[in-house]
């Protein structure tokens, strides 16, 4: 199923020893023996991966990985760059920056550069099985991102939130950290951005709040 082999580890290895943790990862290993099931197996830490602890400076946090061939790569909204279509909330987020910044949205939906620099893009379910959405909820993949939350949570340094849409927004509740910043806003989907997430200024006020406190912002530019 992949591992984690950074400073994610000490945070997160009390987990590994949990009974959930041992029922979840044989589900996962024999829905991969099974089904089709996204992202491919090196994929699935790749939030972690690509953006350690230490670094952690904005953490975005989605539903649960893309199900269509060839999309998800175990980063939230984003999609590898051999991916043709950018999808239809990644576009809104796109059009979010370029209203804040002016910044011109990308031709495709790889998200990696913003990990490289402490953006930590974590869906709460971290598989799915191929064309049906939500089909790894319940397993445990949940209890084991609350505890990469709460492992964020208890930095001792300002850290921003971005908690878009209802089950993001639920997260809010165990973040009590004074040091670090919540924003929350409707989610990028076409279904429900007129609703407030257009507007919501959330890539200027992260950065802002970053700035505030000595730390680099986040370059929200994707070549």
């Amino acid at each position: 199923m992949g591992q984690i082999d950074n400073d994610w580890l000490p945070a997160l290895s009390g987990e590994f020893k949990k009974p959930y943790y041992k029922d979840l990862f044989y589900f996962v290993q024999d829905e991969y023996k099974k089904n089709k099931v996204y992202p491919p197996k090196e994929d699935i830490f790749n939030a972690f991966h690509y953006t350690p602890l230490s670094k952690v400076k904005v953490v975005i946090i989605g539903q649960d990985p893309y199900h269509n061939y060839n999309q998800a790569h175990g980063l939230c909204f984003s999609v590898p760059k051999s991916q043709p279509e950018i999808p239809p909330s990644l576009k809104n987020i796109y059009k979010e920056i370029e209203e804040e910044y002016g910044f011109r949205p990308p031709n495709h939906g790889c998200l990696t550069k913003w990990a490289e620099e402490g953006v930590l893009m974590l869906n709460a379910v971290l598989t799915v099985r191929a064309h049906n959405a939500n089909s790894h909820a319940g397993k445990g993949w949940e209890q084991f991102t609350d505890a990469c939350i709460k492992a964020v949570n208890d930095i001792d340094r300002p850290v921003v939130y971005m908690l878009w849409g209802g089950p993001a927004r639920k997260k809010a509740a165990m973040l009590n950290n004074p040091k670090h910043l919540i924003l929350e806003a409707p989610h990028p989907s076409p279904l429900s951005a007129y609703r407030g997430f257009f507007g919501c200024n959330h890539f200027k006020l992260a950065n802002e709040f970053l700035e505030k406190n000595g730390l680099e912002p986040i370059d929200w530019r994707i070549d």
